[in-house]
């Protein structure tokens, strides 16, 4: 691990990985008296967020789910790494030096949907009442502000940690200035970038002008790949001895060199960042307090952030219980044909539904199918397969229900919503059955959403929801004593089975 290392010889220490769903950083903490400046890429974080997780809403409909994202983050950083300023950096609205030096600068993306564009305003509210600084600067990008802050910190002795998944950034590396790759999983020091790009920070612009910026939609060298790019700037020394070289280089790349000698010197412009923006505000402005509670009481509690607001001690309103709950539920027991053809109408004509399998153990391959839990509007029901106590009603069996449910079951375009359905896909794959419509995995939005939380469904219903569900040990009881699920009375499976689905 080169760069941990380097990190380490250079004055950082190595603490641990941080993770987030697909988002994940390196945690690099400070041995040195140097202070720490604290820089995160916020339009970075906002699009992987909102592209990267599943759709939330808050309780007006709003959406959600790119904030937080974006927060939990945030949070976790701010937990892990101690700085004494930090920031959150966007974009501003509007175009900026480069769109007017080239207008096909960035054209080829899409506008900002709309569910995105409605987040910003609330999300920049939040992360201020985290205590977080914000900044946009009009005709100028982020990446533009971040690395004026950098030059600033090094100015006055600082070292800067800049999280970002930005590769345009790495130019700013040098002995005080790492970079924490949120999407890689890796920490960039100097040794770090001359290992990734096979250049030093110093020529990275000269690598990029050559190679081209697709994601800026910022041409290259036609034919010119990163080893190529690498080769030329480690034989010439920079891109200027490479223009100057051209002649010298032969074949079908040297001719696409001679005709992008014009211009280079624009892609090269347009890829480096400025590092000199007026700025109002001084590394001392940016020294982030614990944040302001009674206003992210206030965010929280309209944002739907339940967890988060039970930790800064509510208020929220509250939840019912899982017997009011109950109460308003309508738990059925499916046993015959028609009720099963009943309940396939039902969730035919339904948007979401969730869904569950029973079986009688958790490993997939060897686990026997039980029965299977289906929650639609405000009814639940619970379709027992094979009990086998003493007494036990009359069942379809799984061979006769999955041939009526197979047309749902493997029907895109029927969207279902469960708990951990790979292991349910599995169960049902066993039987011949593709699952398919899967919309939302509560454990895997779990994982995503609250990486630090517990995030079996017990745990989830009363963080989010304030329900205490019935535990599977209150169902099948513990150790020698435990039985089977298919031996748990089908009157009580129903309310259990029917409860995980809803």
């Amino acid at each position: 691990m080169p760069n941990i290392l380097q990190a380490s010889r250079e004055g950082l220490s190595y603490v641990g990985l941080a993770s987030f769903g697909s988002f994940s950083f390196f945690i690099v903490s400070g041995n040195h008296p140097e202070k720490t400046l604290l820089l995160v890429d916020g339009s970075s974080y906002l699009y992987r967020a909102f592209h990267a997780l599943p759709e939330l809403k808050s309780p007006r409909g709003e959406p959600t789910g790119a904030i937080y994202g974006v927060l939990s983050m945030l949070r976790r950083l701010g937990a892990d790494y101690k700085a004494q300023a930090r920031a959150c950096v966007f974009d501003a609205k509007g175009k900026t030096f480069r769109d007017e030096a080239y207008p096909e600068y960035k054209a080829h993306r899409p506008p900002m949907p709309d569910d995105l564009a409605a987040q910003i305003d609330p999300l920049k509210d939040a992360i201020e009442a985290l205590g977080w600084p914000t900044l946009s600067i009009e005709g100028v990008e982020a990446d533009d502000v971040i690395a004026t802050l950098a030059e600033q910190a090094k100015a006055q002795g600082w070292r800067c940690i800049i999280s970002t998944g930005d590769k345009d950034l790495a130019q700013l590396v040098d002995p005080s200035v790492t970079l924490v790759n949120t999407m890689s999983n890796e920490t960039l020091d100097v040794a770090g970038v001359q290992q990734k790009f096979g250049v030093a920070p110093g020529r990275i612009v000269d690598y990029f002008a050559l190679v081209g910026d697709a994601v800026d939609n910022v041409p290259g060298v036609p034919k010119v790949g990163p080893k190529t790019a690498a080769k030329w700037i480690s034989q010439f020394g920079s891109l200027d001895a490479v223009i100057a070289h051209a002649g010298e280089i032969g074949g079908v790349v040297g001719e696409s060199l001679r005709k992008s000698l014009d211009w280079l010197p624009m892609a090269r412009m347009l890829l480096s960042v400025k590092r000199d923006v007026p700025l109002r505000i001084a590394l001392p402005d940016l020294e982030g307090g614990a944040g302001d509670r009674e206003r992210q009481r206030a965010l929280f509690e309209r944002l739907g952030f339940r967890s988060w607001l039970n930790e800064i001690g509510g208020p929220a309103a509250a939840p019912a219980p899982a017997s009011e709950h109950a109460e308003r539920r309508r738990y059925v027991c499916v046993l015959e044909v028609q009720a099963l053809r009943e309940l396939l109408d039902a969730i035919g004509k339904s948007e979401l539904t969730g869904f569950d399998t029973e079986t009688t153990g958790l490993q997939p391959m060897i686990a026997q199918l039980v029965g299977m839990s289906f929650a639609w509007g405000d009814t639940a029901a619970y379709l027992p397969l094979a009990h086998g106590y003493p007494g036990a009603p009359a069942q379809l069996g799984p061979e006769r229900a999955l041939e009526l449910l197979r047309p749902w079951l493997e029907d895109a375009g029927r969207a279902k919503v469960g708990q951990n359905l790979k292991f349910d896909a599995h169960i049902l794959a066993n039987h011949g059955v593709r699952l398919a419509g899967i919309a939302h995995d509560t454990l895997l939005e779990s994982y995503v959403y609250e990486v630090h939380e517990r995030h079996d469904l017990d745990s989830l219903a009363q963080r989010h929801l304030g329900w205490k569900t019935i535990s599977y040990d209150e169902m099948t009881g513990k150790g020698a004593a435990r039985i089977p699920f298919s031996a748990v009375d089908i009157q009580r499976a129903t309310e259990y089975a029917a409860e995980d689905a809803d």
